[in-house]
């Protein structure tokens, strides 16, 4: 449960003190928040996640985003977007690429690591060649894949402090998502291992981004060892707790599961270090499930798809509202898919849609003026 509590002084909440104790997390219990006038002095900026972008340069990619209205870029670490091995090799890297974004009026407020991290915690088979730096892959050993993802991701948070921003988002993969569904039957000790294994291989990856001063935010996400509300939970109880790590909030990920993102939000107020503006939409019309029958994204077959902002089931009303109570003032980070839309008339539309559906909270007590004394 959470709760607001605000206390008024005339038709102004005083110094517009926001407190706000919630949550659901074990680590956020008796969360108390102030947030000040001045954190809201600014609209949040709306960026682009490049990663659906890697057949494009980035500097096209920056004269195409600005012309839609863009604020900036979430720059994804493949293709020329982000290249951490070049960021920390070459002096000039992150300054030249800072300088081709505010060329075009735009910024860079997160980098994002998914696919290495990907391989951080998964089994490796012969699908991560295919989304993996040819120097993270290898001979393709599994164990040598893992243990150079772990370094990779070290190297991002270095190269993300080089660069300036202060959350790289991504994610860390699975050891235990087969496991799924508990046939043939799944002990309890099975799934603790998988969580075992995320402490061990993350608190040192934790370390290095403690060092840097820049946060890990992981996209819950299928295939990732939190993929919902109560995994996430677990995943902060493995961790201890540790600041470092947060979550890269994505609603489209969720409500295809059934779960509610404003509950997210409000379970986890403290730890929505960056957020992704994604929609999606569930069509089941009892043929299909949820699993998706093997069929790929864009088949009208499926039983859930993305969809561009907008036009999937996502209430992003609800969401703006629960980020507004957490004081959330970071990117509104637009990723987009949808296999049914051309992407340029979708991306721009998206930046649209992104402005007009955030709004500031009020700073104002909706009954004060009854109080208010007649000059």
């Amino acid at each position: 449960m959470w709760a607001e509590i605000c206390q008024n002084s005339g038709s102004v909440i005083t110094g517009w003190p926001r407190q706000i104790a919630l949550s659901r997390s074990p680590f956020i219990l008796a969360t108390t928040k102030t947030i000040s006038q001045e954190d809201y002095d600014m609209a949040r900026p709306v960026t682009m996640f490049t990663g659906q972008w890697a057949d494009l340069s980035v500097a096209d990619l920056a004269q195409k985003f600005s012309s839609f209205g863009y604020d900036g870029l979430e720059l994804a670490c493949w293709g020329d977007h982000f290249e951490v091995d070049k960021a920390l090799a070459e002096d000039d890297y992150c300054a030249k690429k800072r300088e081709l974004l505010e060329s075009h009026n735009l910024q860079c407020h997160a980098i994002s690591g998914h696919l290495v991290g990907q391989a951080v915690l998964d089994i490796i088979d012969a699908r991560h060649q295919s989304i993996l730096p040819p120097y993270v892959w290898g001979d393709g050993d599994p164990a040598g894949v893992n243990a150079r993802a772990a370094e990779e991701m070290m190297n991002t948070a270095r190269a993300a402090q080089k660069m300036g921003v202060s959350v790289v988002n991504g994610f860390t993969g699975s050891s235990i998502w087969h496991l799924l569904y508990s046939f043939p039957p799944v002990t309890p000790e099975m799934i603790d291992d998988g969580f075992k294994l995320l402490a061990e291989r993350f608190n040192p990856i934790l370390d290095v981004f403690g060092e840097c001063g820049v946060k890990f935010a992981l996209e819950v996400h299928p295939t990732e060892i939190a993929f919902d509300l109560y995994t996430a939970e677990r995943a902060l109880d493995a961790l201890g707790g540790r600041e470092e790590f947060g979550f890269n909030f994505d609603p489209s990920h969720l409500i295809w599961q059934g779960v509610d993102p404003v509950e997210f939000i409000h379970a986890f107020s403290d730890r929505i270090y960056h957020v992704h503006m994604k929609d999606g939409i569930v069509t089941l019309d009892g043929k299909s499930g949820i699993l998706a029958s093997h069929l790929n994204f864009g088949d009208p077959r499926r039983g859930w798809d993305f969809r561009s902002l907008g036009h999937g089931g996502v209430n992003f009303e609800e969401i703006i509202r629960a980020l507004n109570v957490a004081g959330y003032q970071g990117p509104l980070s637009v990723e987009w898919e949808d296999s049914g839309m051309d992407r340029d008339h979708g991306a721009k539309e998206a930046c649209e849609f992104v402005r007009k559906v955030d709004f500031e909270p009020s700073q104002v007590a909706f009954d004060a003026a009854f109080d208010k004394e007649e000059q």
